[in-house]
């Protein structure tokens, strides 16, 4: 990036950051401008988070740091990979918002703080492109989707009125149409001056943002550049390997030849969810056979608490849910052993669903320990080999959570369900925050699953296209109702509904998009 000294928003100069002799981030060293974007794009564990919280002065515990980190303002927005970490579970999310709002007021009379402070939420609610916003402040995070819960941390880091942002995985978990709208919503937070260190998988959205990308291996930039220079001439094998493009998953059957019928291995019939006492989700008729089966939908559309539902997460729901054509216990609690290792579900947010104070190797092992009864030393063993196979090897396995980056959770977290031996696996969005090379290694071992495993039920909720095209079915989720399910081959190619054709499409450029809201379809 080329910017002048006097113009710069924040930089970072020779970082290392080292912990138990291993270090994390490397000779690192970053230039930021107003009204720039820089990305930094690397594998899972390659230090983007890391450098992007030391514009923080936050780093690991135990940590060891040399060089240099300048924020001449000191007011850094950030928006984190995982959002429920800066959403407080006890209160509204409009409370955090509110509390931020209260300190810009105070200079206002009395009786006009009250009214400063909504409008300047609504106002952050609006630039965050979130509709219905008044309605969400009310709710709780855990009653907002993994994509409404992303956007209104935007929304917060808006409100702070830091000149520089930054913004981890804004994008993860996100449906195109979402994609856009943040990615226009970053496109424009820098139009306005301030600075944007964007971390990022999602090559598409860096590419067609970032005026500037650096590329991260094991806690060095190897290589860096406009990013139409990079694509077009990678000089680096590791940014060759990260910017190849991931191939469409080969269908079941070869086109032209129907494949047999297949049982049905879980099945929803009549379902109505509710949050409290409002519906929130309506599915009369839902099959889902051996084989991988898509869900896809834009965030808070109901993909999510379907999942909940199909688990036993979410027991607030009318109607049956029947794996192998018994009705299942809508609660986990009523579900027996062998029940609860059949279907088994892998989160979104996967730091949330570890304990932060034992070693991950130990937490995966005991889904074999608990649920089929192995002995630990056979358990133990079982969770090396499956982690290993997931690229998750040696001491890595052996630490804390907080010592693994959000991607090399989530492979901890699928080695953990599939250590049940589970007859139908539900993922939820496990490929979104994971770089190029990662996913890809992520979907050949599913499909490699599905081809060892004929009879397993393989779900997947989530946004990427490339993702979905593991599915053989796909249903699709509008508004918490089932408006569209079939044969994956036949929504690609011909749609029935405005939603599908907008999910399954390519995203435009964000820049060229205008700055009014994308109408949802």
């Amino acid at each position: 990036m080329t910017a002048n000294t006097e113009n710069e928003t924040a930089r970072i100069q020779d970082l290392r950051v080292e912990v138990g002799g291993r270090a994390l981030v490397d000779g690192v060293s970053l230039r930021l401008a107003p009204g720039r974007i820089t990305a930094l794009i690397g594998a899972s564990g390659s230090g983007k988070t890391t450098t992007g919280r030391a514009l923080l002065h936050e780093y690991p515990p135990g940590a060891t740091v040399t060089g240099e980190v300048r924020v001449p303002d000191a007011l850094v927005g950030y928006v984190p990979q995982d959002p429920a970490t800066v959403l407080n579970p006890a209160r509204p999310v409009a409370a955090l918002l509110q509390d931020i709002a209260r300190t810009q007021v105070r200079h206002l009379p009395r009786r006009a703080r009250r009214p400063a402070v909504r409008e300047r939420v609504l106002r952050a609610l609006a630039r965050a492109r979130i509709p219905d916003g008044d309605t969400l402040l009310h709710r709780y995070p855990h009653q907002l989707s993994g994509g409404q819960q992303q956007r209104m941390v935007l929304a917060q880091a808006l409100l702070t009125g830091a000149g520089t942002l930054v913004a981890d995985e804004p994008t993860t978990g996100q449906d195109a149409l979402t994609k856009q709208q943040i990615a226009r919503q970053l496109a424009a937070v820098a139009r306005q001056g301030i600075a944007v260190l964007l971390l990022s998988h999602d090559l598409e959205v860096v590419r067609s943002l970032a005026d500037e990308v650096h590329v991260l291996c094991a806690g060095r930039i190897v290589e860096s550049g406009p990013p139409e220079q990079l694509w077009r001439s990678p000089r680096h094998s590791w940014t060759r390997a990260l910017l190849t493009r991931t191939e469409p998953a080969e269908p079941a059957e070869p086109a032209g030849i129907a494949a047999p019928p297949r049982d049905t291995v879980l099945q929803v019939r009549g379902l109505t969810a509710r949050h409290g006492t409002s519906p929130v989700l309506h599915v009369p008729e839902l099959r889902l056979p051996p084989g991988c089966s898509a869900v896809m939908g834009r965030s808070g559309s109901g993909k999510t608490t379907l999942a909940r539902c199909l688990a036993g997460l979410h027991r607030t729901y009318d109607g049956q849910v029947l794996l192998d054509g018994a009705v299942l216990p809508r609660s986990l609690r009523d579900r027996t052993r062998e029940q609860l290792a059949a279907v088994q579900y892998v989160f979104q947010d996967a730091r949330a669903a570890f304990d932060a104070h034992r070693p991950v190797l130990d937490q995966v092992a005991r889904s074999a320990i608990r649920l089929r009864h192995r002995p630990r030393p056979q358990a133990t063993a079982d969770a090396e080999r499956t982690l290993r196979s997931l690229g998750l090897a040696g001491d890595l396995v052996r630490r804390t959570p907080a010592e693994l980056s959000g991607g090399e959770l989530q492979r901890a977290a699928l080695a953990r369900a599939l250590l049940a031996r589970p007859r139908v696996l539900i993922c939820d969005e496990i490929t979104s925050g994971l770089d190029t090379v990662t996913r890809r290694s992520l979907l050949t071992h599913l499909d490699g699953l599905l081809r060892a495993d004929p009879d397993l039920s393989l779900v997947l909720i989530t946004h990427g296209r490339d993702t979905a095209a593991l599915a053989t079915d796909l249903a699709v989720l509008d508004a918490g109702r089932l408006v569209e399910q079939g044969p994956a081959d036949r929504l690609r190619t011909a749609p029935r509904h405005a939603l599908t054709a907008a999910l399954l499409q390519t995203a435009p450029d964000p820049r060229s998009l205008p700055d009014g809201p994308v109408p949802h379809r």
